[in-house]
């Protein structure tokens, strides 16, 4: 999370992004973005001198020109440029900004082809398989495995059976985690990706699946509660034993028995 000086730079450098990303290939965009904040990752001298708050914004800028023109789309280059050109509280704000502009794009290409929901859906399904699959999240988290072997190996497992989005996405995440475990980046990405339609994302633990009219009808009363709308992600968890909960943020609403029983237990440790 942002702070302070970043976090202004960040609204700053998001507007000249929507400003210059309506005409372009959004999925191309989103790729080239990606591609630019994992250099930066790469190559430490880059980034600082591209970051360093002591060297005047032109003379940045003139750097990134140099180094990308001919090589990236106008709308990268011109959000990169204003990146470069905006302060930053630490160095590795600079390419956290150009990874989360990514995601938008990406995001927003998304929803472009009618498959946003698909996207968020299939973000949340992959973390849960991974969950689930102690030796396939073992190979993707090990840092002694290349990322193009990573690549490779999610291509096998997920090529044609998501959106093209999903799979950018996943794949980013899975090959450049930038110090986040796997599952904290699935979930940052499925948080900007609801962002896109303004919408919520709330994480329903059950102990038996909900119907479509139940979701239905809980999602509108959360979104009346929020004031915004909100998709659900449901999990069928036989722990919760009975009822259900809800996350939303950082915020819980437990009505599990399972909850229940905890809360008791506190209470008569307390």
């Amino acid at each position: 999370m942002m702070r302070g000086l970043s976090r202004t730079s960040l609204a700053e450098v998001e507007e000249r992004f929507n400003a210059v990303a309506g005409g372009a290939d959004l999925g191309a965009l989103a790729g080239e973005l990606f591609a630019l904040a994992d250099l930066l990752d790469r190559e430490h001298g880059l980034r600082r001198g591209l970051s360093d708050p002591a060297r005047p914004a032109e003379q940045k800028a003139q750097t990134l020109r140099i180094l990308l023109e001919g090589k990236v789309g106008d709308a990268t280059l011109e959000t990169a440029v204003a990146a470069v050109e905006a302060r930053w509280a630490r160095a590795g704000d600079l390419a956290d900004a150009l990874e989360r502009l990514g995601v938008i794009a990406a995001s927003a290409a998304a929803e472009a082809a009618g498959q946003i929901d698909d996207v968020e859906d299939e973000l949340f399904r992959f973390g849960r398989i991974v969950e689930g699959n102690p030796g396939l999240r073992a190979v993707l988290t090990d840092s002694g495995v290349p990322a193009a072997r990573k690549g490779e190996l999610l291509a096998s497992l997920i090529d044609g059976k998501v959106a093209p989005i999903s799979a950018t996405l996943i794949t980013q995440v899975v090959t450049s985690p930038r110090g986040r475990s796997l599952e904290k980046g699935l979930t940052e990405y499925g948080r900007l990706v609801a962002a896109q339609r303004q919408r919520l994302v709330a994480v329903v633990r059950s102990a038996v699946p909900f119907s479509e009219e139940q979701k239905r009808r809980l999602a509108a009363t959360l979104s009346t509660s929020y004031g915004r709308d909100v998709h659900l992600n449901v999990e069928v968890d036989p722990r919760v034993l009975g009822g259900f909960s809800v996350r939303i943020g950082d915020e819980l609403i437990d009505t599990t028995i399972a909850g229940r029983i905890e809360e008791v237990r506190r209470r008569l440790a307390g």
